[in-house]
C-alpha cells in the first residue's frame, strides 16, 4: 500500500550533495516524489512508496551524504499524489 511523506530535514544540508544522494537513494528505493532545498536552510522532501522503503529513506535522511550534519528529521503523513518519478526541483 502506497504512502506519501512529507520530510523536513534540518542542519547543514545544503551545498553538501543532499539534494543528488536523496535522488539516487529514491531512485534505488523506487521511491517517487521530489526534493528541494528551501530558503529557511532546509530540504524539503516529499516521497510516495510503500511504508518499508520510505522507513529506508527516513533512516537514511537521518544521515545524509558525507559531508552533510543533520540535526532533524520530521515527517508527517499526507494524501497520495501518484508522482511518475523522483526528481531535484530548483
Amino acid at each position: 500500500m502506497l504512502k506519501h511523506y512529507k520530510i523536513t530535514v534540518t542542519g547543514k544540508v545544503q551545498g553538501v550533495w543532499y539534494r543528488q544522494s536523496t535522488l539516487n537513494q529514491a531512485k534505488g528505493l523506487n521511491i517517487k516524489g521530489f526534493v528541494k532545498n528551501l530558503d529557511n536552510g532546509e530540504v524539503y522532501i516529499e516521497a510516495e512508496a510503500p511504508e518499508e522503503q520510505l522507513k529506508i529513506l527516513l533512516d537514511w535522511c537521518a544521515k545524509g551524504p558525507e559531508f552533510a550534519r543533520v540535526d532533524a528529521v520530521s515527517f508527517k503523513e499526507s494524501s497520495l499524489e501518484y508522482f511518475d518519478d523522483f526528481e531535484v526541483l530548483r
